[in-house]
């Protein structure tokens, strides 16, 4: 009996799968996002007041920030990027919202800049801003619900 090459295509999907953890073994989303601040309280106030992420629990008494379930990219980028707007900045947060408009309003109320991208693209729409310590931020209204 002849045994047939697998093609190409066919041995790419395969060890691709073969690569993935089993089902109730991967991670189901993220469990927090840690990362140094010059003035970790200050920061902690700004996401608070301008865009409603509460503030991480300090004791086990306080609820943590609860997301809406939806989809999350995981996307790491070349290093010599400029995506992210400030060449010294080594991740940007992508937060989803609801609606847009109203959180840029909000946002520039609160006396930050933000820049909206007036292109609305097949997944939707998307503003860019940044936390007082300069990290990067955009903003992100799907496209199910900017319909």
């Amino acid at each position: 009996m002849r045994r047939l090459k697998p093609t190409l295509a066919a041995a790419a999907l395969l060890s691709s799968a073969a690569a993935q953890p089993p089902e109730d073994a991967a991670v189901n989303g993220f469990g927090g996002f840690f990362f140094r601040a010059e003035e970790p309280e200050k920061l902690r106030d700004w996401y608070a007041e301008n865009l409603g992420v509460t503030k991480q629990p300090m004791s086990y008494d306080q609820t943590p920030w609860i997301q809406a379930e939806g989809p999350t990219i995981f996307g790491p980028f070349e290093a010599s990027t400029t995506y992210f707007g400030d060449d010294s900045k080594v991740f940007m947060l992508n937060f989803r919202t609801a609606n847009l408009d109203a959180l840029v309003e909000h946002l520039r109320a609160n006396g930050n800049e933000v820049t909206v991208d007036p292109e609305t693209y097949p997944n939707g729409r998307f503003a860019r801003t940044a936390d007082p310590e300069g990290n990067p931020i955009q903003l992100w209204q799907p496209m199910e619900a900017s319909e």
